[in-house]
């Protein structure tokens, strides 16, 4: 095998290493992004009220909030 022949493997070697890498980062970054989301959504929902407290931890804003319009 001449010189050229080598890099352009090397060459190909590295280009399929680095799709693959990019194709597992995607999966793993929309994994990561769809689980947070989903526990950011969950927390903004009770701290307004939508979901009922968990494990008797009430972090429900909205009758605070009501208490201080009232005068």
């Amino acid at each position: 095998m001449s010189q050229q022949e080598i890099q352009d493997l090397i060459d190909q070697s590295v280009s399929i290493a680095i799709n693959r890498h990019n194709r597992n980062a995607s999966m793993v970054s929309a994994a990561l992004g769809f689980v947070f989301m989903g526990a950011f959504a969950d927390g903004l929902f009770r701290v307004l009220g939508f979901i009922p407290p968990f494990m008797g931890i009430d972090v429900n804003i909205i009758p605070e909030i009501a208490k201080q319009w009232q005068v």
